[in-house]
Order: structure tokens, then C-alpha cells, then sequence
């Protein structure tokens, strides 16, 4: 990897998650005048059209073919863009400030949460290590989530709904992402603007039929132009121009070193916070250091593990090469 490469690649996956980590603290100030699932439905909307526009100037018609995988790219577009939004943003209003932090630590666990992801679909165990790490991230969220009073897990002073319905909706981007190897020989472009624009879709159609069931309102027109400069910033900033640059950034770095740049997620989600007035514990510091301290640890195992491997075949190689009978290289006598 060259060094204009890993810059570029460094670049783009710190904007990326700059833009993650604001959008948390964004959306809560959105969410006062707009209910999340109109909130969601728009943003996704048009965010997945303004993808499906680029991909149709990029790669062109041939590109929206699904190629028989319609009802997947569905399904995992559903569950990124419509489960993951709406258990996000309204487990986060309905946790009101503390629930900004919240969903952007659950932002920076899911790593440790595809982890479990895999050993649940491959059966295959991960090793010690890297379960040490996501028992260590487990805990770093109960003290976010608990502000170190962990009596409320007993006596039920939790929201629990709420809570659930974050991390259900976190759980939905951690299969999407991990469900998305799938599709290898698609471009990202490709595969990103096919299933936003399927989640898109399918956010809009269900909040159209909850508003006609009378279980949410239609937003008013002065609601909407209120909070014009957060949308703008959820649909152009945190929507289109972070997932590219993600996908630029994980393209030049590859996913084991651009990971890494997840823990810029709840630094900024913290700085944007306190700036805003909220006052945060030092549970909720200690539980979003032991988050990131796994995370780093964990990459830096992922890492090691196939130079490790790399080494044992070449030693194993080496040792069977010295025991094998060296050829003869004279003529053999009568």
C-alpha cells in the first residue's frame, strides 16, 4: 500500500465516521419537531434515489439488474436502512440525551457484535482473545447504558423497549454488513445504491400506511422546513457522502485498518454532546473506553493472526523439506 493510498484511504474513513458520530446528536435536535419514522422515511428515500441517479451515470442500466437476488438485496436493504433506522432514532428519542450517547456507542460495537454474527451463522468459534474483547465491550456498554448504577438492571430501571429497539436496529446494519460478502463481485457502488434504494423505498411505503392507520401524524410543512439543515445534513453529509467515502476509505485501507476509525463514532457524538450542554458521567466515559479499547486490542489480534498463520505453514514447510531424502544426483552403480 503506498502512502498517497493509506492517507486518501485514512482521509476518507475519518470523515466517514466524523459524519456517523454528528449525526446522533444531529438527529436528536431534528427529532423535536418530526417523528422518527417520517424523519427516516424521507432521508432513506431520497438518499437511496440520489444513489440509484449515480449508479445509472457510473455503471449504467445493466448495473440495476439484481440477477435473481431481488429478494435479498430487499431484505438486507430493509434491514439496514429500514430496521436499522427506525429502532435507532426512536429507541434514541425515546431515550432523550442519554440516548444520543447511547446509539453512537452501539454504533462503535458493532464489530464485536458481527463477531457474534458469524460464530452464530459459521459455528465456528472465535478464538479466546477476540472473545475477551467483546465480553470487555459488553461490558463498557452496560456502564453507558446503566451510568454505572448497576441496580437499575435488577430493579427494572431501565427503559428496556427503547434499548432494545437500538440494539435491534444495530443488530439489522451488522447483518447487512456482513450479509454484503455475498455480493462480492458487485462494485460497493453497486450493492450499496440497489439496497438503499430498496430500503428506501420500503421505509416510505411503511410510514405512508402507519400515518393512514392514524399510528403516526403527517409531518407539517413548517415542521419540515424547520429542520431543513439537519435533513440536509442526515441525507448529503451522513447519508450519501459518508457511505462513499466509507467505501472509498475501506477500498484503500481494506476493512481490518479502516475499522479502526469506528471509535472517531462516539468521540465526536461526546465532543458534539458536551458542547451542547449535556453533562456526561464518567460510567459513561469508563463503559465508551473499555468499547474502544477492545475494538483497538481486537484489530490488533486480526492482525497478528495471519501473520501468525503465515509463519506456522512456512515453519511446517520448512520442517518437512528437512526430513525428505535429498536427491540423488550421480548415476547408480551395478
Amino acid at each position: 500500500m503506498s502512502k498517497k493510498h493509506f492517507w486518501q484511504g485514512a482521509l476518507f474513513c475519518l470523515f466517514a465516521a466524523v459524519a456517523w458520530g454528528a449525526m446522533f446528536p444531529i438527529a436528536e435536535s431534528a427529532l423535536h419537531h418530526i417523528d422518527p419514522f417520517w424523519f427516516s422515511g424521507i432521508r432513506y428515500l431520497v438518499v437511496g434515489l440520489l444513489l440509484a441517479v449515480i449508479l445509472g451515470l457510473k455503471e449504467g442500466k445493466r448495473a440495476f439488474r439484481t440477477e435473481g437476488r431481488g429478494l435479498k438485496l430487499w431484505v438486507l436493504g430493509a434491514l439496514a436502512f429500514t430496521v436499522y433506522n427506525f429502532g435507532v432514532f426512536w429507541g434514541q428519542q425515546q431515550l432523550g440525551k442519554s440516548g444520543v450517547l447511547l446509539a453512537s456507542i452501539m454504533e462503535s460495537f458493532m464489530p464485536m457484535l458481527a463477531v457474534l454474527f458469524v460464530w452464530m451463522v459459521s459455528r465456528k468459534r472465535p478464538n479466546s482473545w477476540t472473545l475477551s474483547c467483546v465480553i470487555v465491550a459488553f461490558i463498557g456498554v452496560l456502564f453507558v447504558v446503566t451510568k454505572g448504577d448497576f441496580a437499575t438492571l435488577a430493579n427494572g430501571g431501565l427503559q428496556l423497549l427503547p434499548l432494545l429497539s437500538v440494539f435491534a436496529g444495530v443488530t439489522g446494519w451488522v447483518i447487512f454488513t456482513v450479509s454484503s460478502d455475498q455480493f462480492s463481485g458487485w462494485s460497493a457502488l453497486r450493492f450499496s445504491a440497489l439496497t438503499s434504494l430498496y430500503g428506501g423505498v420500503t421505509t416510505f411505503a411503511i410510514v405512508l400506511i402507519m400515518t393512514a392507520l392514524g399510528i403516526v401524524d403527517t409531518p407539517a410543512v413548517s415542521s419540515i422546513v424547520t429542520i431543513m439543515p439537519e435533513m440536509l445534513f442526515m441525507i448529503v453529509v451522513a447519508g450519501l457522502l459518508a457511505l462513499l467515502s466509507w467505501i472509498q476509505g475501506i477500498q484503500r485501507l481494506h476493512a481490518i485498518n479502516g475499522m479502526l476509525f469506528i471509535n472517531f463514532v462516539p468521540a465526536t457524538t461526546f465532543i458534539i454532546s458536551v458542547i451542547q450542554g449535556y453533562s456526561i458521567s464518567g460510567a459513561e466515559m469508563f463503559g465508551t473506553l473499555l468499547i474502544v479499547c477492545a475494538l483497538i486490542v481486537n484489530n490488533v489480534i486480526s492482525r497478528r493472526s495471519p501473520a501468525e498463520q503465515t509463519s506456522k505453514v512456512a515453519a511446517t514447510q520448512k520442517s518437512v523439506h528437512g526430513r525428505l531424502p535429498k536427491k540423488h544426483t550421480h548415476a547408480p552403480t551395478g
